[in-house]
């Protein structure tokens, strides 16, 4: 079984202009997809939004009240803003700012009802991996890799695993599941990045591996922590389901980020990830590139539904890209014609570098703790 779970909710713009996420994502994806004819029956499910009850698996009766308050009144107090997050430059208070979290949500959790009985499903809205169980952060309002996990661990799934490539530590993952039962999270991301967090000897009472890598890591360090890290570290935990966040923000051109990486890293680590579980739930994440953001995505979804990438976009396809805006942004005044005529990055290789080999040999020795983990 394959899927592509989304929503027409992701179409609306309810960001400030100078936000960050002032730019398509998701929608462009479920567009590009639709234009090449890589639905087919019964591949594209609409997310329903969860309910308040559900989201209280992880978050707080009193954080989930003040959201769906800010969303109603369309202002937060003080208090509310101290308190929970809400009302600030990156959470900022907007029209749908209960309703398109809760929407990423429940696609994540209707994710984990399909996969529990095998197959893989993306779900490029979910992945908003820095929000707390009682505060928003980092572009984050609800946290559905949590939701998703837990929903799991419900359906019946002993063990679980996250493993998270996007340029930022999953901070709020780690607080959520750190020491959890069942639960292997490991991130790869920016050293020295926000929220800095994630340090290479936080290892969350046992179950975490976090890997911090230098500006510049490029596609052959994440195919030797590909190789060395992710695999042997999936193979000693043995779990029955596998959440992939692939935040595009660790691609090359994101402005929020200093990584180098080719989109067809992430293809790897998916193709990598798919070979050591029947079921996988693949999320977004970070990515503030709008064209960047578009090819990484649909690139997965060619892998998961195992459609043949061309060599070139057919003409509807490169309008689309073409009608694409970024601005304030110096790149989106004058972009390169391969973001509009073609999906696949080229390969970025580079120097593999002792802050990564060094890294990974540490995480290493911890591979044994990983196969006594409770579960």
């Amino acid at each position: 079984m394959t899927r592509f779970i989304g929503s027409e909710i992701y179409r609306a713009a309810p960001f400030g202009a100078h936000h960050p996420l002032a730019i398509p994502r998701v929608s462009t994806v479920m567009d590009l997809c639709r234009s090449l004819g890589w639905f087919a029956q019964g591949h594209y499910v609409p997310s329903p939004r969860a309910r308040p009850a559900a989201l209280a698996a992880f978050h707080t009766p009193d954080y989930i009240a003040a959201l769906l308050e800010a969303e109603a009144s369309g202002t937060v107090s003080d208090d509310v803003r101290a308190r929970h997050g809400l009302g600030t430059l990156s959470n900022p208070v907007h029209g749908l700012m209960y309703r398109r979290p809760a929407t990423s949500a429940g696609g994540a959790l209707l994710a984990a009802e399909m996969v529990a009985q095998g197959g893989i499903v993306q779900v490029p809205g979910a992945g908003t991996h820095h929000a707390m169980a009682d505060r928003a952060g980092g572009f984050c309002y609800l946290n559905d890799p949590v939701l998703a996990i837990l929903h799991l661990r419900r359906l019946g799934l002993k063990r679980v695993a996250y493993v998270d490539i996007d340029a930022h530590h999953c901070d709020g993952v780690e607080a959520g599941l750190a020491g959890a039962e069942g639960v292997m999270l490991l991130s790869v991301h920016e050293d020295k990045r926000w929220p800095f967090t994630g340090a290479l000897t936080d290892d969350g009472g046992g179950n975490c591996l976090n890997l911090p890598v230098p500006r510049g890591f490029n596609d052959s360090e994440m195919a030797h922590v590909r190789e060395a890290l992710i695999l042997p570290a999936l193979e000693a935990f043995r779990p029955d389901a596998v959440v992939l966040q692939c935040g595009a923000d660790a691609v090359e051109e994101d402005p929020l980020s200093r990584l180098s990486l080719s989109n067809n890293a992430h293809v790897a680590v998916l193709r990598a990830v798919r070979s050591m579980t029947d079921r996988l739930i693949v999320t977004g994440g970070g990515g503030y590139n709008p064209w960047s953001v578009a090819r990484c995505w649909t690139r997965l979804w060619t892998e998961i539904a195992g459609h043949e990438l061309p060599d070139r976009l057919p003409p509807e396809a490169v309008a689309l890209m073409e009608g694409l805006h970024w601005p304030r942004r110096a790149a989106g005044r004058n972009p390169p014609r391969v973001w509009f005529e073609t999906l696949a990055d080229p390969a970025r290789p580079g120097p593999l570098r002792e802050a990564v080999t060094g890294g990974v040999a540490l995480l290493r020795n911890r591979l044994p703790d990983l196969r006594a983990w409770p579960g």
